[in-house]
Protein backbone atom coordinates (compact mmCIF):
# COMPACT_ATOMS: atom_id res chain seq x y z
CA UNK A 1 0.00 0.00 0.00
CA UNK A 2 1.26 3.45 -0.90
CA UNK A 3 2.19 5.84 1.93
CA UNK A 4 2.06 8.98 -0.19
CA UNK A 5 -1.21 10.46 -1.41
CA UNK A 6 -0.02 10.88 -5.01
CA UNK A 7 1.25 7.29 -5.13
CA UNK A 8 -2.12 6.02 -3.89
CA UNK A 9 -3.87 8.02 -6.61
CA UNK A 10 -1.52 6.60 -9.23
CA UNK A 11 -2.30 3.08 -8.01
CA UNK A 12 -6.04 3.75 -8.35
CA UNK A 13 -5.57 5.21 -11.84
CA UNK A 14 -3.56 2.19 -12.91
CA UNK A 15 -6.32 -0.18 -11.85
CA UNK A 16 -8.98 1.78 -13.77
CA UNK A 17 -6.84 2.11 -16.89
CA UNK A 18 -5.90 -1.59 -16.85
CA UNK A 19 -9.58 -2.54 -16.74
CA UNK A 20 -10.41 -0.16 -19.59
CA UNK A 21 -7.50 -1.39 -21.71
CA UNK A 22 -8.36 -5.05 -21.22
CA UNK A 23 -12.03 -4.40 -22.02
CA UNK A 24 -11.14 -2.59 -25.26
CA UNK A 25 -8.69 -5.30 -26.35
CA UNK A 26 -11.16 -8.04 -25.48
CA UNK A 27 -13.84 -6.35 -27.58
CA UNK A 28 -11.45 -6.11 -30.53
CA UNK A 29 -10.59 -9.79 -30.22
CA UNK A 30 -14.28 -10.73 -30.02
CA UNK A 31 -15.18 -8.68 -33.10
CA UNK A 32 -12.23 -10.17 -34.99
CA UNK A 33 -13.35 -13.69 -34.11
CA UNK A 34 -16.93 -12.98 -35.24
CA UNK A 35 -15.65 -11.50 -38.51
CA UNK A 36 -13.35 -14.45 -39.21
CA UNK A 37 -16.20 -16.89 -38.57
CA UNK A 38 -18.45 -14.99 -40.98
CA UNK A 39 -15.72 -14.99 -43.65
CA UNK A 40 -15.06 -18.72 -43.33
CA UNK A 41 -18.82 -19.42 -43.41
CA UNK A 42 -19.12 -17.36 -46.60
CA UNK A 43 -21.63 -14.88 -45.18
CA UNK A 44 -20.60 -11.76 -47.08
CA UNK A 45 -23.25 -9.35 -45.72
CA UNK A 46 -22.57 -10.40 -42.15
CA UNK A 47 -18.82 -10.07 -42.75
CA UNK A 48 -19.20 -6.53 -44.15
CA UNK A 49 -21.20 -5.49 -41.10
CA UNK A 50 -18.65 -7.14 -38.83
CA UNK A 51 -15.77 -5.33 -40.51
CA UNK A 52 -17.55 -2.02 -40.00
CA UNK A 53 -18.03 -2.71 -36.30
CA UNK A 54 -14.44 -3.90 -35.90
CA UNK A 55 -13.02 -0.87 -37.72
CA UNK A 56 -15.02 1.41 -35.45
CA UNK A 57 -13.78 -0.39 -32.32
CA UNK A 58 -10.19 -0.21 -33.56
CA UNK A 59 -10.46 3.50 -34.37
CA UNK A 60 -11.88 4.23 -30.93
CA UNK A 61 -9.06 2.24 -29.31
CA UNK A 62 -6.50 4.22 -31.30
CA UNK A 63 -8.13 7.52 -30.40
CA UNK A 64 -7.93 6.73 -26.68
CA UNK A 65 -4.39 5.38 -26.95
CA UNK A 66 -5.26 1.78 -26.15
CA UNK A 67 -3.64 0.36 -29.30
CA UNK A 68 -1.10 1.70 -31.76
CA UNK A 69 -2.32 3.27 -34.98
CA UNK A 70 -0.23 0.92 -37.12
CA UNK A 71 -1.70 -2.16 -35.43
CA UNK A 72 -5.23 -0.97 -36.14
CA UNK A 73 -4.43 -0.11 -39.77
CA UNK A 74 -2.74 -3.49 -40.28
CA UNK A 75 -5.67 -5.45 -38.84
CA UNK A 76 -8.22 -3.51 -40.90
CA UNK A 77 -6.18 -3.95 -44.07
CA UNK A 78 -5.67 -7.69 -43.65
CA UNK A 79 -9.30 -8.34 -42.84
CA UNK A 80 -10.44 -6.19 -45.77
CA UNK A 81 -8.22 -8.31 -48.03
CA UNK A 82 -9.86 -11.49 -46.67
CA UNK A 83 -13.29 -10.00 -47.28
CA UNK A 84 -12.40 -8.95 -50.81
CA UNK A 85 -11.05 -12.42 -51.56
CA UNK A 86 -14.49 -13.87 -50.73
CA UNK A 87 -16.12 -12.31 -53.80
Amino acid sequence: MANIKSAAKRARQTIVRTEQNSAALSAIKTHTKILNEAITAGKKDEAKAGLSVLASALDKAVKTGRVHRNLADRKKSRLQKKLSAMA
